[in-house]
């Protein structure tokens, strides 16, 4: 959702003479996407951002998904999960496919290396807790509720504040932005689009980092995590502008869509990829015709999976499902409410239900280590007993 911005010091024209107070050059970076025909950053360095002195192989990146089985729903209590860590190696991986990759974390510590995602945007829903997201360009603080977006190549470190945290991660072989129909052909949110840009939260402040030491910035690519050993602090920017640059959202400032009937699940939509988008299902008002049926009707993910994150509420569809849980309800096969939820919600008035659903335009294979926290009798809870 690019608009332009500018933090610290920035000379009057861009590719020009930028000096410091001793006569040296700032060191130019242009930061971009698409080539040179995408959005993009300029930022300035006290030090060259190619300033390596080693590079390794920290690890391979190699997740191992099971073997396909019996097309079904199934039931994922994430919400179980308490293994902790910092907010990268604590990630416990349990869907993804060529397009995107779901985990969930517990992120207590604060990494003592940087990151930086070199294949596509990373987006951090933050189910619990609050921290910083420190990055070159500067720094952000999170809270409950937040969707935090992080560009492709961004160097970033997640701190976390001593206490409970909880993350759902995503990440992605492309870009993330907001839905097309919510915006004009300048890219402005328009009036009907449930959030604008007085909703979006850049960062707060610029700290600029001059010490000289080595740093290790781990980057994934190419099916491995790198090592890259730099001889100065990776935040040595004394200002940038342009149009990438991380954000934050929070879902507590997305405006549901209403109506007089039961509206389809595009209203919730919230960001968009490359083959998946994001939608936000927040307390709302149900639907005003005098014989609506405010429960969704059973429906078919003909060229979709859906996976829905339960993050807190009485969801109105689902018997069974906890904070923290995950469903994936896999195209080609129906799904919808549970049994005697259809009837139950009639007549209510309002939801106050709060999940994020993610729906992908190619098939999500399952992580193999996903399996320990999964509900085996999901698949068949739709039975009338």
């Amino acid at each position: 959702m690019p608009f332009y911005h500018r933090m610290g010091e920035v000379p009057k024209k861009r590719h020009t003479q930028f000096r410091k107070q001793d006569g040296s050059l700032y060191r130019e970076q242009v930061m971009g996407t698409k080539g040179f025909s995408g959005i993009q950053s300029i930022l300035y360095h006290h030090s060259a951002p190619t300033d390596i002195v080693k590079s390794d192989i920290y690890a391979p990146f190699m997740l191992e998904f099971e073997e396909q089985g019996a097309l079904t729903c199934r039931h994922f209590l994430a919400g179980q999960y308490v293994d902790t860590g910092d907010a990268i190696n604590g990630r416990h991986y349990m869907l993804g496919n060529e397009d995107i990759l779901i985990s969930v974390s517990n992120p207590t510590q604060t990494m003592d290396y940087y990151y930086r995602n070199g294949e596509g945007d990373e987006l951090l829903f933050v189910h619990r807790g609050t921290g910083k997201v420190e990055s070159m360009f500067g720094t952000l603080s999170y809270r409950p509720g937040d969707y935090i977006v992080i560009p492709v190549g961004t160097i970033y470190r997640i701190v976390p504040d001593p206490g409970e945290s909880k993350f759902l991660n995503v990440e992605t072989n492309s870009w993330i932005s907001t839905p097309k129909r919510y915006r004009n052909e300048h890219g402005q949110l328009l009036e009907h689009s449930p959030f604008c840009e007085r909703d979006i939260r850049l960062p707060e402040t610029l700290e600029i980092h001059t010490d000289a030491g080595e740093h290790e910035v781990r980057t994934k690519t190419r099916g491995h995590l790198h090592s890259h050993i730099y001889n100065n602090h990776p935040f040595n920017v004394v200002g940038w502008d342009g149009y990438l640059y991380p954000y934050i959202f929070n879902i507590e400032d997305f405006e549901p869509i209403t109506g007089r009937i039961h509206m389809p699940p595009p209203i919730h939509q919230t960001f968009e990829g490359n083959n998946f988008v994001v939608c936000s299902f927040v307390p709302r008002l149900f639907d005003y015709h005098p014989e609506s049926i405010p429960s969704p009707y059973y429906h078919s993910n003909v060229d979709s999976d859906e996976v829905l994150y339960y993050v807190e509420g009485n969801f109105m569809s689902r018997k069974g499902v906890k904070e923290g849980s995950i469903t994936l309800h896999p195209s080609g096969i129906p799904h919808g409410p549970h049994p005697g939820k259809i009837e139950a919600s009639i007549g209510k008035k309002e939801t106050l239900e709060l999940a994020v659903m993610i729906d992908t335009f190619r098939p999500l294979r399952v992580v193999k280590r996903a399996a320990q926290l999964e509900d085996q009798n999901y698949p068949y809870s739709w039975v009338q007993k």
